[in-house]
Formats: C-alpha cells, sequence, structure tokens
C-alpha cells in the first residue's frame, strides 16, 4: 500500500466536499475516481496533494517501511515524498521548449532544486532524465518544439511527461483524455496503461470507456461520500452506480473520444 485516507473530510461552510473518505492505493494499482458534478474529486486530489487541508482526518503516504502522515503537508512537500499529479487543465510552460518543461521539472524534484538559476547546462542529469522520459511517453521527436505549439492531444502527453520527472511513486492523474480528439485517444489510453505497470496510480476520467478498460478499481464518489469501491466489472453491475450514474451504459455504448455521462453525469 503507497497511500490512505482515515476519515478525511473536507467543509466549505455548510457543505460537506469530501465526507469521511477511507481510501487505500496499492503499489502497482490502477485506481479509476468517477462521480458526477459536484461529487468532491477535485476536491480529494487538492487534499492529497497538499493544496487543501482536510477539515478532518488523516492523509497517510507510504516512505520506505514507514508510514508519513502527510495530512498538513503543502504541495511541495507531498511532491518531495513522492506523490506527482498532472492537472485537469493543461498546466505546462508554453513558450519554451518540450524537453525544457520536463527539464525543469526533473530539476524541481531533484536535488538541484535549490539551484534553480545556476547555469542549466550544468545539470546534464536532468537533461538526461527528460529526454528519457520524452522518448516513454512519445514526444523524443518534438523535444524542440516550443510546447504552445503542440496539439492538445500532446499537450496531454506533455503534461503526464512532467509529473512523471522525479521518478514518483504515485501518479494523480486529472482527466488526462480532457479535449483530447478521438484519432489521440488510443495514445493517451496507452500511456495511462505504461505508467501504470510502474506507478501507483488514481486517475480521475469522464470516458467510461476508458475507465472500465484501464483500471484496477473502482471508486465512485457522490456528495462527497463513497458509494462504491469495487472492480471495474462491479461497479458496471452496482444497481446503485447503474441507475445514478450509468444509466444502463455498455461497453462502446459512448464515443471514445468524446464520453460523457449524460447531462448530469461526470465531471
Amino acid at each position: 500500500m503507497m497511500l490512505r485516507t482515515t476519515g478525511l473530510t473536507k467543509r466549505f461552510g455548510g457543505i460537506t466536499a469530501v465526507d469521511d473518505v477511507d481510501f487505500e492505493l496499492s503499489s502497482g494499482e490502477l485506481c479509476s475516481l468517477i462521480g458526477p458534478n459536484g461529487a468532491g474529486k477535485t476536491t480529494f486530489f487538492n487534499l492529497l496533494t497538499g493544496a487543501l487541508t482536510p477539515s478532518d482526518g488523516q492523509i497517510e503516504f507510504h516512505e520506505g517501511e514507514d508510514w508519513t502522515d502527510i495530512t498538513d503537508k503543502s504541495p511541495q512537500e507531498t511532491a518531495s515524498l513522492g506523490m506527482h499529479r498532472s492537472f485537469q487543465i493543461t498546466n505546462i510552460f508554453p513558450t519554451v521548449s518540450v524537453l525544457e518543461n520536463v527539464r525543469i521539472a526533473s530539476q524541481v524534484h531533484g536535488e538541484n532544486s535549490l539551484k534553480f538559476w545556476r547555469n542549466y547546462n550544468a545539470f546534464e542529469e536532468h537533461f538526461e532524465e527528460a529526454r528519457a522520459i520524452l522518448d516513454r511517453v512519445g514526444l523524443d521527436d518534438q523535444a524542440e518544439i516550443t510546447a504552445e505549439n503542440l496539439s492538445h492531444g500532446d499537450k496531454r502527453k506533455l503534461e503526464v511527461g512532467i509529473a512523471l520527472a522525479g521518478d514518483p511513486d504515485v501518479l494523480l492523474l486529472d482527466e488526462p483524455n480532457a479535449g483530447v480528439s478521438s484519432e489521440s485517444v488510443g495514445d493517451i489510453i496507452a500511456l495511462i496503461e505504461d505508467v501504470a505497470r510502474d506507478h501507483a496510480v488514481l486517475l480521475v476520467e469522464h470516458n467510461m470507456d476508458i475507465v472500465m478498460q484501464v483500471s484496477d478499481r473502482i471508486v465512485v464518489l457522490n456528495q462527497g461520500a463513497v458509494i462504491a469501491d469495487d472492480e471495474p466489472e462491479a461497479i458496471r453491475n452496482d444497481p446503485a452506480v447503474q441507475e445514478a450514474y450509468l444509466g444502463g451504459y455498455e461497453a462502446g455504448d459512448l464515443d471514445t473520444g468524446s464520453a460523457q455521462m449524460g447531462e448530469e453525469g461526470f465531471a
């Protein structure tokens, strides 16, 4: 097990966005987090990474042989422990090269992070890591392109590459398929499956065909609380989940490039 929460709760005034969530993520597991608009998925991600402080509960990260309480850690501290996140909205440096985007992320997560303004040519190891990551995510032939000139699908690949910098133990992927054309969805699926081979992955994704295909396990949130936590086939056949969200979903029913769960569906 790499990550766990106990009684995790976040209240905003009178609204409970995350409600007493007990959650575990194991090493080598790909778990998808799904639910309707306002279910608490993004808030849950923000709690895990330190962008928000819980109202109640505990978050623990497995570090070596021990568990570390990260409930009150900052995003920088959680990242330094080995938990990295991609974002729903593409979060890159648009005016520098693809290679530089990943090189900067590698340096930030490496031992030279406090020497950020030294001549970057002194840090060849970060360029080596960046080149290896670009090869892995399929952007090695676009390393010198300015990031803003990438296609949207390739920008999503770059963001996953940035999250991979520093070799994290846990990856939180927030809608890596958002806005991607139908022609590029297969590449994103292959990338998710590839990084899940050697990382624990928590995935938020709207496209249910993708969720059912790649997930080892699916957790369903509704109004901040977990209403189901099981293998994909069990989630598919869960009457409560079917009635509330899936609406009779069968594999292949949805357009692979833009599958959404109805007007009240996933977000």
